[in-house]
């Protein structure tokens, strides 16, 4: 698998956190698939009772909060993460990465980029989680987590092959 060098980063940890959820994929239909629904419980989000319901901002929010970090008001919300940490010009690993669709935000984490296309690890991403591209152009805002002690030394920026599933609207 082309991010499986993913899967050796030991930081930052949402990164880390969400890393370890790849693959996991709703339900289309009237099942609902149970992990996706215990992490808005685990955040308190009684509402929330499918997985048919925007998640991209909800699985962030769990990674956030699984990792000891701050979770935004309103997590669900994609375009609330605009608010989320420090605001940063050039986003590097594990960054918060908010873009503008059709209908809405998204909301996911850098994992590089390559010329034209941020490499975004998030939910909800063809209904999964999963790395996609997503034009450098529709970006909104990058944001990076206020570290307690100090950034990771491996918060950096990645150059990768113009390779993998481009997405347009995340919906």
């Amino acid at each position: 698998m082309y991010y499986d060098w993913l899967k050796d980063e030991r930081s930052p940890k949402i990164l880390v956190e969400a890393i370890k959820h790849l693959g996991v994929k709703e339900i289309v239909g009237s099942s609902h698939n149970p992990e996706i629904i215990r992490w808005a419980r685990e955040l308190n989000i009684s509402w929330y009772t499918n997985d048919e319901i925007p998640w991209c901002g909800l699985f962030i929010a769990y990674c956030a909060k699984m990792a000891g970090v701050e979770v935004v008001d309103a997590p669900l919300r994609a375009l609330s993460w605009s608010t989320y940490g420090t605001a940063v010009s050039e986003p590097m690993l594990g960054d918060i990465l908010t873009f503008r669709r059709d209908g809405g935000g998204h909301v996911g984490l850098y994992v590089g980029e390559d010329a034209m296309y941020y490499h975004v690890l998030g939910g909800n991403q063809g209904n999964s989680v999963s790395v996609t591209r997503i034009a450098k152009s529709r970006l909104h805002k990058a944001r990076r987590t206020a570290w307690r002690v100090k950034q990771p030394s491996n918060v950096r920026k990645i150059f990768l092959e113009a390779h993998g599933t481009i997405t347009t609207n995340e919906a």
